[in-house]
């Protein structure tokens, strides 16, 4: 059980388990960012539905795919990242993708060097902070990796993609449904080669009633500066309209602007009660103009990220 909880990058429920789900999001951008490809292996344990699945998402078509796996096709290391899906797998160093059906025949393999790993601590197992030690919470979130660099390629209906130089990330989810609202928001594709950028507000529901909860980080200079509701950061000031959404985030260190406008999205389905069964809408092409401040006003870093992963349920605005 400890291993798992510090550990929240490995397989983190069993099969016999009902009404559950858990899975990975490795994303990958071109060198010259004219390609994102988002992939996500894993598993719905649905009452009169379970397996195992890998879910695609072309960043350039806005085109995903959904593939379904026999749950035995699922398999894992319990000490460690590695998946194996049918007959692809995904690790912490790479991935090897093997995917045909009637409408995609995808093949590659991509490895990964100079990843950095989010930081853990005894009171802080991964970005939920003290919040990974709480029972009951409907969905959990993990980083993996908030940077690394890429090698190899794809080959999908023929046409053939070259990630090598270019950059990927790997996060995750697990629990039993996605949260009611939320916006979720990342980058890693910035001026400054290990630059990295997550923020993500939802609804939490827990114990029958819920509360508005953020996770977040931008990792700049080597340095980590965190941006949660359990280290007393804060939301100023939020707004939004059909191109861009804006938000403030302070704590008493640092405060840090957030402006993202809109761009294409696709759709990608998200779990509930276990069961895949949500649709909701996806950019992996938008873009976020950082503005980081000291507790003094004085600006530490102005930066634009592109190749940015977006998701708005807009009924968050409802309540923040």
């Amino acid at each position: 059980m400890l291993r798992r909880l510090y550990n929240p990058e490995i397989f983190q429920g069993n099969l016999k388990k009902k009404h559950y789900f858990e899975g990975w999001y490795f994303k990958q951008v071109s060198k010259d960012q004219s390609c994102t490809f988002s992939f996500i292996p894993g598993v719905s344990l649905a009452e009169n539905d379970q397996h195992a699945f890998i879910q695609i998402m072309n960043g350039f078509t806005r085109n995903t795919d959904y593939i379904k796996y026999p749950l035995e096709e699922f398999s894992w290391n319990r000490r460690k990242l590695f998946l194996k899906v049918g007959s692809s797998t995904f690790t912490g160093s790479g991935i090897l993708l093997d995917i045909e059906n009637e409408t995609i025949n995808l093949t590659g393999q991509i490895d990964f060097s100079n990843v950095i790993r989010y930081p853990k601590s005894i009171l802080s197992p991964g970005i939920m902070g003290w919040y990974s030690f709480i029972p009951f919470m409907e969905c959990n979130h993990g980083i993996v990796s908030v940077n690394h660099d890429l090698q190899g390629g794809i080959s999908i209906n023929g046409n053939v993609i070259d990630f090598s130089g270019g950059k990927g990330y790997i996060e995750k989810d697990w629990g039993v449904s996605f949260p009611e609202a939320w916006i979720w928001i990342q980058s890693n594709n910035f001026k400054e080669h290990n630059t990295s950028f997550s923020f993500s507000i939802a609804k939490i529901p827990w114990m029958g009633k819920f509360f508005i909860g953020f996770i977040g980080f931008l990792y700049l200079n080597n340095k980590f500066y965190l941006f949660s509701t359990y280290n007393n950061s804060f939301v100023s000031e939020i707004s939004h309209n059909k191109d861009r959404i804006e938000i403030t985030v302070r704590n008493r260190m640092n405060i840090l602007k957030i402006e993202v406008i809109r761009n294409s999205f696709g759709d990608l389905i998200a779990p509930v009660a276990g069961e895949m069964s949500r649709r909701i809408k996806e950019s992996i092409d938008s873009e976020v103009h950082l503005k980081l401040l000291d507790k003094h006003d004085n600006q530490v870093y102005e930066g634009t990220g592109k190749s940015v992963g977006l998701e708005i349920i807009e009924k968050i605005f409802d309540y923040v």
